[in-house]
């Protein structure tokens, strides 16, 4: 190759890199978003100089109500950009609570990501921007310096749903690969409506917390399964055949019953196939919402398997009917036997605004009117992942202690 060819082709690229990084200058404007001030608030910045108006909507931002099907709820509120003379505009917060935040950005009405931050959610249907403040509340959704856990997407076959084969994402914790006798306890962890066996590790920080608290000591080794709780699904959207789909909020087979009858199913093969400490001693539900309901109703079905329940902000009344409505059924008598002897830990958390915070109230009633004995914890807010990340955070360390 001759000189001058080598010398175009150096040339080549230097101009596209160049190229490159004008392009990433003009769609951005060399904008760091947020920007963490010393004095706990965050600046959010865009470049748009031909926008007419620019909003942030975040959980940051006070909150508006709104009237939906199931009652009304609080979403968060939107505030306005100022533009400057170079066409760029932004928007200070107040001092920022210690959390995993999310926002969007709406530019002369569309709805947006942050151009500026890659760090993105899905949440159903959406994604948003997040962004991290440190403190005693989030301290453990951060990724620390300290001996991390695995976190797997394993298949599994699921003959009660009709599936040869469907998805879960399973943690096991640091050292689990380094002792081949040791055994483990068991946490079952479901999410909410409309979301997937990816929730709890994306949305909830789940890996994180479970890494930070185990190596704080305040919590056990364990394993972690994290299933889909839609049985019409062998996987989130998108991760088996001819799942390009739009997601949406209530799938089929959710709140029916399937998910409750096949859940034995899965633990079998769990204990199979983990070296988990297969009793109702070491082996705990929890879940949040539609979560919380399966974990109600998969307890107290199935009485001598766990011997830790948890229920987040449970969807406990939302039940429907079909040829596994027994699963809902004689539920007073079912708990009677879930109760004697009592399990080692039931345990109830909702936030003070959430649109199931009534259902609940009731529920917890049921409960005393028998003298079943359970752990209560309200915080404030509503019916979001902010809530169920205290709860998980709350919860796990009371799980298998000796």
């Amino acid at each position: 190759m001759t000189k001058k060819v080598l010398l175009f082709l150096h040339f080549a690229m230097m101009l596209s890199a160049a190229m490159a990084q004008e392009t990433i200058a003009l769609n951005t404007g060399d904008i760091t978003s947020p920007k963490l001030n010393a004095d706990g608030t965050a600046t959010f910045s865009i470049l748009a100089p031909e926008a007419q108006k620019v909003e942030i909507e975040g959980d940051f931002v006070p909150v508006r109500k709104i009237q939906t099907p199931m009652g009304e709820t609080e979403q968060p509120g939107r505030a306005a950009l100022t533009k400057d003379e170079k066409g760029v505009w932004s928007w200070t917060s107040g001092k920022l609570s210690p959390e995993l935040h999310t926002y969007s950005l709406y530019v002369d009405g569309v709805r947006m990501n942050d151009p500026n931050n890659v760090y993105m959610l899905r949440d159903i249907a959406s994604y948003q921007s997040y962004f991290l403040i440190d403190g005693d509340l989030s301290a453990n959704y951060f990724v620390r310096n300290v001996k991390h856990g695995t976190v797997s997407k394993v298949w599994y076959p699921a003959p009660k749903l009709g599936m040869e084969e469907r998805r879960a994402t399973i943690y096991t914790p640091a050292g689990y690969l380094d002792n081949p006798a040791k055994r483990y306890p068991v946490l079952y962890l479901l999410h909410g409506a409309g979301g997937d066996e990816n929730a709890w590790t994306e949305l909830g920080r789940a890996a994180q917390i479970l890494d930070n608290l185990i190596a704080q000591g305040k919590a056990e080794p364990m394993i972690v399964v994290m299933p889909n709780g839609n049985g019409a699904q062998k996987a989130a959207p998108g991760e088996y055949e001819d799942a390009m789909y739009k997601p949406s909020f209530m799938n089929p087979k959710t709140m029916e019953g399937s998910i409750e009858v096949a859940f034995t199913d899965l633990v079998a093969w769990v204990d199979g196939h983990y070296r988990t400490q297969a009793d109702k001693e070491h082996r705990a539900i929890a879940g949040l919402s539609m979560g919380g309901f399966h974990s109600l109703y998969i307890s107290a079905n199935n009485p001598q398997m766990f011997g830790y329940v948890g229920l987040f902000s449970a969807a406990v009344n939302r039940m429907g009917k079909g040829e596994n409505g027994h699963i809902y059924e004689q539920l007073d008598e079912k708990l009677a036997r879930q109760f004697s002897p009592a399990p080692l830990l039931y345990y109830i958390a909702i936030g003070k605004t959430d649109f199931l915070y009534n259902d609940n109230v009731d529920f917890r009633q049921r409960l005393d009117n028998k003298g079943y004995k359970y752990e209560y914890l309200e915080t404030d807010g509503g019916h979001i992942w902010r809530n169920w990340r205290i709860y998980l955070n709350h919860f796990v360390p009371k799980l298998f202690k000796k």
